[in-house]
């Protein structure tokens, strides 16, 4: 018997040597399902305004047997660990090597530890929709019951991003565009 594959739409991010992390994060990753969707990666300036580097962003869509709790607590936290991940208790906005969110994970709403799933933090966030709407733009939200693409339309203007093309994803068979077009 097959098991269940569940699909994780996971947000990326990395403003510390990010042009390394994001890729190898995605290759840690591939390790535990099938990465049928990578988005563009996206550069915005950090959402509190406060002086660091710009933020680089990417979705991915992993296909994996891994419940949502199994993937964010074995799986997530030990690649950013491995990635050299460091909390700051005082400031959750701080630079990061490596960060790894379970934004939307099938059709469902849950919670995983503290964090809710879909994550609300989305519906307004160019920085996260744009890479989502990449690799699935007529994903119903389970909130709101509207795709993302419409969510991403009614955001526009909300933050500036800009495409970096200089940083390609791949899905372990090809580059970023071959893993949009299986999604």
């Amino acid at each position: 018997m097959r098991p269940v594959m569940n699909d994780a739409y996971l947000l990326l991010g990395s403003n510390i040597d990010a042009e390394r992390n994001l890729p190898a994060a995605v290759a840690m990753l591939s390790k535990f399902g099938h990465i049928a969707g990578v988005s563009r990666v996206w550069q915005s300036a950090p959402v509190d305004g406060s002086a660091q580097p710009d933020f680089l962003n990417a979705a991915v869509l992993l296909r994996t047997p891994l419940p949502a709790a199994e993937l964010r607590l074995s799986v997530i936290d030990s690649i950013e660990t491995s990635l050299k991940r460091e909390r700051d208790p005082n400031d959750k906005n701080a630079a990061r090597t490596i960060d790894i969110d379970i934004v939307l994970f099938n059709r469902e709403v849950a919670w995983v530890e503290h964090r809710r799933i879909p994550d609300p933090e989305i519906v307004s966030r160019v920085f996260a929709l744009q890479p989502l709407v990449d690799i699935a733009p007529d994903y119903v939200h389970p909130d709101t019951g509207v795709s993302l693409k419409r969510m991403l339309e009614d955001a526009a203007g909300v933050q500036e991003l800009r495409e970096r093309g200089d940083v390609a994803l791949t899905s372990g068979r090809g580059t970023t565009a071959d893993a949009q077009a299986e999604s």
